[in-house]
């Protein structure tokens, strides 16, 4: 067999394999975090409008929500606004809501549908205050051993300022929507009782968003390969109920705890399957949804009896 018959044969395998995902997929939505190096690389941002463009195309019902936080940093960095953080999350001043609703909800958000667009899918921006589609409430102070004087260990609140947990959203305005052929890109700001806005971290919207609308899958785009074992080999498949094991093990540790927690809290939420995937990968999520193998973790709503 030549060369050239090779690469035909290798392309009929995986559209045949990528058929029956195509058919469970279809009509169902699945939530998509857009987030990390997938978002500065060029040629990962063209990539990830035309898996979507095509997602949609085969019946798949796709949701955004974005990140930006090297924009965000970037452009408090020009307009000399400090920046400051606790365990990955930024402290968010006024001054600093002002930029991250701007970057998010404006440049980042607007750039993301315009890629969508032009790859041939209808997309349309929001952000949580459009239609009260995020509504949230401030996120407690949280108390940080470190932070006592003198290094003394003694425990400290720690106000995070404008930043905020997802209390409700509003399934009706993206089923809409979704319901009408648009991709909705969603930034992740939200709304108070009060209008005030703020400022929420993009995991945990999306996968807020994914339990809210029982999306069939939630995918975490990050950079990193996914959840790796002891060995650094790739965990590929996890139940829910091994997730506490892993942790005390410290099997997954640092950021990837939190990410972890989002998939789990959307499992709760009713969401089939979660998936922690590799943005820096091309294709990637066609790679993950449409192959036997996927190419990242994922995490199977499978809880403990009364865990859940």
């Amino acid at each position: 067999m030549s060369n050239e018959a090779a690469t035909y044969e290798r392309t009929a395998r995986t559209l045949l394999e990528s058929l029956p995902y195509m058919r469970r997929f279809s009509g169902e939505i699945v939530v998509i975090k857009y987030g990390g190096h997938a978002m500065v690389d060029e040629t990962l941002k063209q990539s990830f409008a035309r898996n979507v463009a095509l997602l949609k195309y085969v019946g798949v019902r796709p949701v955004i929500v974005h990140g930006g936080g090297p924009q965000i940093g970037g452009m408090l960095s020009r307009l000399n606004i400090p920046s400051s953080f606790h365990k990955g999350l930024r402290i968010t001043d006024d001054a600093t809501m002002d930029v991250v609703e701007m970057v998010l909800a404006g440049r980042v958000n607007k750039e993301i549908v315009g890629l969508l667009n032009l790859a041939g899918a209808r997309a349309v921006g929001l952000s949580g205050k459009d239609g009260r589609l995020l509504e949230a409430r401030k996120k407690m102070q949280t108390v940080d051993a470190d932070a006592g004087a003198g290094g003394t260990g003694a425990e400290a609140g720690v106000d995070l300022g404008r930043v905020g947990d997802v209390v409700r959203v509003d399934t009706e305005l993206l089923r809409t929507l979704s319901g009408a052929g648009y991709i909705p890109v969603i930034a992740p700001t939200g709304v108070d009782e009060e209008n005030g806005t703020y400022n929420i971290n993009a995991d945990d919207a999306a996968a807020a968003v994914a339990a809210a609308v029982r999306a069939k899958r939630l995918l975490l785009l990050t950079d990193v390969p996914g959840v790796l074992g002891k060995d650094g080999v790739l965990l590929r498949s996890l139940s829910a109920r091994e997730i506490p094991g892993l942790i005390a093990d410290a099997v997954i540790s640092g950021g990837m705890i939190p990410k972890v927690g989002c998939c789990l809290e959307a499992l709760r939420g009713g969401v089939e399957k979660a998936m922690i995937v590799d943005g820096r990968v091309e294709n990637c999520v066609l790679l993950e949804l449409f192959t036997d193998a996927g190419i990242g973790s994922e995490i199977t709503a499978d809880f403990d009896s009364g865990a859940a």
